[in-house]
């Protein structure tokens, strides 16, 4: 088996992403806390309904990586149903290598809601329990991403922080999702210090270091690399990405200047997380690295659900060279 540039791990879905027209958003004071209403009892129509297949963190990333051009592949566990293989094959027709897909007797393909109002999705989930088990490969990867997973997953990850400690060469990303930010960081303290490059939200690393809402950006950043990852990058929504090197140097990336109101926002966060991952393991330096992210999280933001908007390099290149407005990554003290 040749070596892979670029191994994500991480749970896989399909998402019927189903467009609301009827209901109200209710929020507090703050605007914090908002809940999506719709009537009691009722018959609550629907503008369209669109079918998404083979997402999720992880296999977002496994696309982004191989538009990018590296080889690129995915561990994932899919349900012996029909969804299973729609997903398998949606990965072949992207050029991720699947060799290391799991089909589980027994099982059904994970499958979430997305509800979709306005310009924002609330997104309904159910992961199902699979036997996660370690893959056998023949060559360490240049590049691990390990995200989302279900919240039976411990035992698969400490296996995988065991496999990190014999795979000396290989560079880990993790982007945790929402059950393994439950899990706590002394759950996972192999996993956050095995952590080369570390991915996460504000509210998220809000969250996962204990500091309040409203918490400063360099506040974060140094909470969360304390708990081991070299280098950590938060997005915050329009304020673009904020990031500190294994040396202390911190920067700020500003979203992509797109004049466009944003279409769809499922898979912004993805695309931004693998595509500056993906830059790293091109050679490219911190700061180049966000911009690629950025732009590419733009271009998904035009398009429904996490994938179809990825750019290929060529037009991530072309995109960085001539973006509509000043564009640059500036350094923060």
């Amino acid at each position: 088996m040749a070596q892979f540039d670029f191994l994500a791990v991480g749970d896989i879905v399909t998402e019927p992403f189903i467009r609301l027209k009827d209901a109200r958003v209710h929020c507090n004071m703050k605007d914090e806390d908002c809940e999506i209403c719709m009537r009691w009892g009722d018959k609550i129509p629907y503008e369209s309904a669109t079918p998404v297949v083979a997402v999720g963190n992880a296999p977002n990333a496994a696309v982004s990586a191989a538009r990018l051009g590296l080889i690129s592949s995915l561990q994932a566990y899919v349900g012996e149903d029909e969804q299973g293989k729609e997903c398998i094959e949606v990965l072949k027709k992207e050029g991720v290598d699947t060799s290391l897909m799991v089909i589980e007797k027994g099982k059904q393909t994970n499958h979430h809601f997305v509800l979709w109002y306005e310009d924002e999705r609330t997104i309904l989930v159910k992961h199902e329990e699979f036997n996660y088990q370690l893959p056998r490969l023949v060559e360490e990867p240049q590049w691990m991403y390990l995200s989302s997973l279900s919240d039976n997953s411990l035992p698969y990850q400490e296996a995988w922080a065991a496999q990190l400690e014999l795979w000396k060469g290989t560079k880990l990303a993790f982007q945790p999702g929402t059950f393994q930010i439950k899990l706590g960081t002394q759950s996972l303290k192999k996993i956050y210090k095995r952590t080369d490059v570390f991915f996460c939200n504000k509210q998220e690393a809000e969250h996962i270091t204990g500091n309040p809402s409203g918490s400063e950006v360099k506040t974060l950043l140094e909470a969360l690399q304390k708990l081991g990852p070299k280098t950590v990058v938060m997005t915050d929504d329009t304020r673009g990405a904020y990031a500190r090197a294994e040396s202390g140097e911190m920067y700020h990336c500003p979203r992509y200047p797109d004049p466009r109101p944003p279409f769809e926002i499922t898979g912004a966060g993805d695309a931004f997380a693998s595509t500056t991952t993906a830059a790293l393991a091109l050679g490219k330096e911190l700061p180049e690295a966000l911009r690629w992210g950025a732009t590419n999280a733009s271009a998904v933001l035009q398009e429904i659900g996490a994938q179809k908007g990825l750019l290929t390099r060529e037009e991530l290149e072309q995109h960085l060279t001539n973006p509509p407005q000043k564009f640059e990554v500036e350094k923060i003290t």
